[in-house]
């Protein structure tokens, strides 16, 4: 997958210094992905949820952090569209983000 947006995660690290290792892991198994559908997404990240609208929540650092990213699989595109704490994710509507 393409990663779209990356400099989100960049600015996000550098604020949250203790995701730097579960964010490098996070985008270097995406990076590595060939996902076809839903499926094939949780036998990387198994508490993956599909919002809707191509949304997609991962939960990052034991469930500290979320990014929620918009998937086109048949472009193989993965584009960020929000990346914070648990706190953060509870103020937005993943669904339109």
């Amino acid at each position: 997958m393409r990663i779209r947006n990356r400099a989100l995660l960049d600015k996000f690290v550098k604020k949250h210094a203790d995701s730097i290792k579960a964010v490098q892991k996070f985008i270097d198994i995406v990076e590595e992905a060939e996902w076809q559908n839903l499926k094939d997404i949780k036998t990387d990240f198994n508490s993956v949820d599909y919002v809707t609208n191509e949304r997609y929540v991962f939960d990052i650092r034991g469930n500290k952090y979320r990014i929620v990213a918009i998937i086109i699989f048949i472009g193989g595109v993965f584009s960020i569209r929000f990346v914070g704490t648990h706190a953060e994710y509870s103020k937005i509507d993943a669904k339109q983000i």
